[in-house]
């Protein structure tokens, strides 16, 4: 990795935030600094295509400002995290952010200003170009020559239909806007601290709440576009598994890790990273729902229970679990908790429809399990009945988790939105969530046969609600035992 040069001197060269301590170069000359300034061609883009999903983010913003008259709105990208001294994590664009505009650009901020008429101007704060007049381009750890060239401001003004102002001046203008309080003022809270401590005088933390679960809610329903990136999303995630299962030879030699960095490579080769952390879970790893160190042994005659998405270049992710016989084929006891797990799914699959509740499919996979627990003995088929096992909820013992989340942008999509809209509402048309039930016993459970310990099962798939009924995403893996295992077969 190249060395950040500290820059020195007077105006000419000023310190900028990407500068370090113990540079090689600890200064910069008048004529290298005059040298840097010249010689270098004009790269401004022109007539640029506006992104796909412009459009739609303009229909967001207006239902946003339906919802707000008279309201100064502020939401942020957010910005860079130190992932150890002078290295930063990837940076993922907040998802209210990237839902309303399109942009991914770190630091960002979008800003609601209110009109007369009820409605609002919207308009972007973002980081222009480097400068090439004060050496921010190769001086600074964040300018071009560093990090790669992006989009002038009035690049990105036609790129995204919003007109765009340098975030440098965000914090103050915003301030002085807000100056005492005569147009209520309202953040995504939790992305920008240097903001949100810009305007600590005129926010609300309850009145900031509310505006991160209108933001929410106003993701349940994808658009056309938006479902379009999430069939792209589970398209490469198919490819991912498949590749999986090509390469669990090696990962038999090596361990989970190889599996990990085998979908990771599809996910960044066809989108532009994975949604969430793989959860590559093999053998007893698989009772951990959320088994993401993937440091484990792969052996032959165990499962994997492999949860994976691509996430596309957008942002919206795929989120699917297969549980996948190591060495191709299913154990009688393997496939008897199998098949119980895949009944589940279809019974919860079926479930989803218009006009049903968000708990439905919950509920209908739950009861086919609670049957199979009963009818193997595991619950106690003398002292309780199915509705009482629903009732008192002794099923969980194995089930563990919710039957599915919606899905989009987060892997948990909607998560702040209203109850009464999300958990409590009726399903309609366009939405996305996944249904994804599953059986864990563990090593250490002593009130089930040893035979069962340390065999978790779970089957993830991403459906659309659509006006008839509904449509499987991710129908591109299989799903019944027998398929899966002509499958793993076919890609030996």
């Amino acid at each position: 990795m190249a060395e950040n040069p500290e820059a020195a001197g007077g105006d000419e060269t000023p310190k900028f935030k990407g500068g370090r301590k113990n540079g090689l170069y600890s200064e910069v000359s008048d004529e290298l600094a005059a040298s840097m300034k010249s010689g270098w061609a004009d790269t401004e883009l022109h007539g640029l295509t506006p992104v796909a999903q412009a459009p739609y983010a303009a229909e967001r913003r207006a239902r946003l400002s339906a919802a707000y008259p008279g309201e100064r709105l502020v939401v942020p990208a957010g910005n860079l995290r130190v992932r150890a001294n002078d290295t930063d994590y990837g940076f993922r664009a907040a998802s209210e952010y990237v839902h309303l505009t399109g942009d991914q650009t770190e630091d960002a901020v979008l800003v609601a200003e209110p009109t007369g008429d009820a409605g609002h101007e919207f308009g972007l704060y973002l980081l222009p170009r480097s400068n090439r007049e004060n050496g921010e381009f190769w001086l600074d750890g964040y300018g071009e020559l560093w990090v790669g060239r992006r989009h002038s401001l009035t690049e990105q003004q036609q790129l995204l239909g919003l007109p765009a102002r340098d975030v440098r001046k965000a914090a103050d203008e915003l301030a002085e806007r807000a100056k005492g309080g005569s147009v209520p003022t309202r953040i995504v809270r939790g992305y920008d601290a240097g903001l949100e401590a810009a305007l600590a005088d005129v926010l609300d933390a309850d009145k900031d709440a509310e505006l991160k679960e209108f933001l929410s809610g106003l993701r349940l329903v994808k658009d056309e576009w938006e479902v379009g990136e999430l069939r792209a999303a589970c398209t490469a995630t198919v490819n991912g598994f498949t590749d999986v299962v090509r390469e669990l030879g090696q990962a038999v030699a090596t361990s989970e890790r190889w599996i990990e960095g085998t979908f990771w490579r599809r996910a960044r080769v066809e989108g532009n990273d994975v949604g969430y952390g793989s959860i590559c879970a093999a053998g007893p790893h698989a009772t951990t729902l959320h088994w993401v160190r993937n440091d484990g042994e792969v052996r032959p005659g165990e499962l994997l229970l492999l949860d994976a998405g691509v996430e596309t270049h957008t942002l919206y992710t795929a989120d699917v679990t297969r549980t996948l016989p190591i060495d191709g084929r299913f154990n009688e006891l393997q496939r008897k908790i199998y098949d119980a797990v895949y009944d589940a799914q279809e019974a919860g699959i079926a479930a989803v429809k218009p006009g049903a509740r968000f708990r439905d499919f919950h509920d209908a996979s739950q009861r086919v399990l609670a049957e199979r627990l009963l009818a193997w003995g595991l619950l106690d088929a003398s002292a309780y009945d199915v509705e009482k096992v629903l009732e008192l909820g002794l099923q969980r013992r194995w089930t563990l988790h919710g039957t599915g989340h919606m899905l989009g942008l987060d892997v948990h999509d909607c998560a702040h939105s209203r109850t009464e809209e999300h958990v409590d509402a009726l399903l309609v048309p366009g939405m996305v969530l996944t249904v994804e039930p599953g059986l864990y016993f563990q090593q250490d459970d002593l009130t089930v046969p040893e035979e069962y310990r340390g065999i978790g099962v779970r089957i993830e798939d991403d459906i659309l609600v659509t006006a008839d009924g509904n449509e499987n995403l991710s129908a591109g893996l299989p799903r019944r035992a027998e398929d899966v295992e002509t499958w793993m077969a076919s890609l030996a």
